[in-house]
């Protein structure tokens, strides 16, 4: 099993079909362990793989505050830090589009289990060119 980083391929093309309204569209996040395998190939939102704990839902939570912005040269968006009053264990996340049936958009890797006693947070990059999740560049 493995996680790797990066906004997945099927997300790519359906920005570009205009699938996805990453402004007004419901997008979520869910939490993995080290036993889930997400990658460029993940097409949608999975069970498997997935946290499970005392405070934390199937599916994750919505992403608030989508951003949209660019410098000229790269566009990019953010979205506020989720998180969970609750004691887990993850080691990456998934982001996917659940207006659109689910349909994913990144994989995150946190590069190591992760644990909290209370609160999971999960600090997204810098809204900027060079560090958002999300981008797309000439």
């Amino acid at each position: 099993m493995s996680l790797t980083q990066t906004q997945t391929t099927s997300f790519k093309a359906e920005l570009y079909q205009g699938i996805h309204d990453l402004l007004t569209d419901d997008i979520y996040i869910a939490l993995y362990t080290a036993n889930a395998t997400l990658n460029q190939n993940t097409t949608a939102y999975t069970a498997d793989g997935e946290v499970t704990a005392t405070g934390y839902d199937a599916g994750g939570q919505l992403l608030l505050n989508s951003t949209v912005a660019s410098d000229g040269y790269t566009a990019y968006v953010s979205f506020d830090n989720p998180s969970w009053a609750a004691a887990l264990t993850a080691r990456g996340a998934l982001i996917y589009n659940a207006s659109k049936g689910n349909k994913s958009v990144a994989v995150l890797d946190f590069g190591a289990d992760k644990t909290s006693a209370t609160t999971f947070t999960v600090t997204l990059p810098a809204n900027t060119a060079d560090s958002a999740l999300i981008r797309s560049s000439n």
